[in-house]
């Protein structure tokens, strides 16, 4: 094993340095003798903390769009997904305000309070989302949750420093799990949950007779106070000065290198000028703000498309079935984390990865339309029920259309690899996954008001028979494509230059 003085120190570390150093310059010279063991304990508390996140974040999928109509908001249904758009762009625009304070605070406090806070935080928005009587409720109780929810670039830091390049491919594609899992239980949450008094008699006459959507968020809330508690009692610090181990202990795993090959840090906070100037870094903050523009476009399209009349360019959804697609989306990405990430990541670059799931977008916004045309074309009119052939045809067609999608997905999981093995110090770990989430986040604050705007101006003017949506989201998919290539490029420039 080489000695510390093969690790440069960083001081000499400027924009020339190769960033890809943990795969290209150190482990190309000094291999690992063996592989780190997986922190098993540890990964699966942290997965736990994060998995009451993605449930509060989707719980209100299925049923946001009636929520919308049941308040009032609009007398024109074609609007509501103006303002379903503007109560998820709410969100967006204050966690992007915030996440990357977040992460600077959880590198001078450490990582568990800042991760207990938004945790607490997420629990308390999302149990008022449910008792809101006004669009003005709505948004700021989905402004308080943005606020809160920027602290999830600190639990991606936290792995990043439980982990090293031996054990990686192993760790992040379990952690990877906890969004798809999240994915499944919220919407079920969401669509199973809703209008509980005209489901079930014993919530007649009550709070959930009077706000018929509190009770998916209250149950949402509940198991966000519970990954609180588990942060209390379960999570470690792993921020080094923060520490209470023994000083030997407090290190953090060199991203130059194997863990015991730097054993000193230098602690600091980039401002992300600074950040912004490593090219890698800008490149995945760049194709980070293309791929959440994917994703969170096709979450907001998704659920105004199943949920719009087969006439106005949907499907004609009820919440529950919205629910049960969208927890089988879930199923589709845990299965892609569980066994497809794995496979590729001992045989492929973090970056290849990255860039081949990009590629799926386009081709999953385009197929979109063909469902409506399938249940157009089987609908009978006297019944408004579709045929059998159609039905099947039908589901088939939504279940290629979300496996594209979680197929899309993956590039989260590749992202969070590319950030960790490409960092310019150890110590910028934190700042670092903030910038980069930071730059998606800000995507998040334009996609979902855009996507619902673009999708309700092609149903009320029948811009390209309705589907102008599809083919302008495909379009921007395909340049997402373009920026996700620069990413490889840039790592086969270090690698080069390495």
């Amino acid at each position: 094993m080489a000695s510390h003085s093969s690790c440069p120190s960083v001081g000499d570390i400027d924009e020339s340095t190769p960033l890809l150093l943990n795969v290209s310059t150190a482990e190309a010279q000094n291999p690992p003798q063996s592989i780190t063991p997986l922190p098993k304990t540890k990964i699966a508390v942290l997965c736990l903390v994060r998995l009451a996140d993605p449930i509060a974040f989707t719980q209100i999928f299925p049923y946001i769009n009636e929520l919308i109509a049941f308040l009032h908001v609009t007398d024109d249904p074609s609007q509501i997904g103006y303002f379903s758009g503007l109560v998820e762009s709410t969100f967006a625009v204050s966690q992007l305000l915030f996440i990357y304070h977040w992460a600077r605070l959880s590198d001078q406090i450490g990582r568990r309070p800042v991760i207990m806070a938004g945790t607490l935080g997420v629990a308390l928005s999302t149990m008022y989302f449910g008792v809101s009587s006004s669009i003005i409720d709505l948004l700021i109780c989905r402004c308080i949750a943005g606020v809160f929810a920027g602290t999830a670039s600190v639990v991606h830091t936290v792995l990043g420093e439980i982990t090293d390049s031996t054990n990686q491919a192993a760790a992040f594609p379990l952690y990877g799990l906890v969004w798809p899992i999240g994915s499944i239980i919220g919407p079920l949450i969401g669509g199973s949950f809703s209008n509980p008094a005209s489901q079930f008699s014993i919530f007649e006459q009550t709070i959930f007779d009077q706000h018929p959507y509190f009770l998916p968020c209250f149950v949402a809330g509940l198991l966000s106070i519970a990954g609180f508690i588990m942060a209390y009692f379960c999570l470690e610090e792993t921020l080094p000065a923060k520490q209470r181990s023994s000083p030997e202990k407090n290190h953090i795993p060199c991203a130059l290198k194997h863990k015991t090959d730097c054993d000193e840090v230098t602690p600091g906070s980039p401002s992300a000028r600074e950040l912004f100037s490593f090219p890698i870094i800008r490149a995945l903050s760049l194709s980070g703000f293309a791929l959440e523009a994917n994703g969170t476009s096709f979450g907001v399209l998704y659920v105004l498309f199943c949920y719009s009349p087969i006439q106005s360019g949907g499907l004609a959804f009820p919440p529950s079935t919205i629910g049960y697609s969208l927890a089988f989306a879930g199923v589709i990405a845990g299965s892609a984390q569980a066994f497809l990430m794995p496979f590729l990541l001992r045989r492929v670059e973090a970056a290849k990865i990255y860039n081949l799931s990009i590629a799926a977008w386009p081709i999953t916004f385009l197929i979109l339309p063909t469902l409506n045309m399938i249940a157009r074309y089987g609908l009978d009119e006297s019944t408004g029920q579709l045929d059998s052939r159609s039905h099947s045809a039908l589901w088939v067609g939504i279940v290629v259309v979300l496996a594209l999608s979680r197929v899309g997905g993956i590039a989260y999981s590749a992202s969070m690899i590319l950030i960790r093995n490409n960092v310019p110090k150890p110590s910028y770990l934190g700042s670092a996954n903030g910038l980069v989430q930071s730059s998606m986040c800000f995507s998040r604050c334009i996609s979902a008001a855009f996507a619902s705007s673009v999708f309700a101006f092609s149903d009320k003017y029948n811009v390209l028979g309705g589907y102008f949506w599809a083919l302008l989201h495909a379009s921007i998919a395909l340049i997402g494509c373009s920026l996700a290539r620069n990413i490889t490029r840039n790592s086969r420039n270090m690698l080069d230059a390495s």
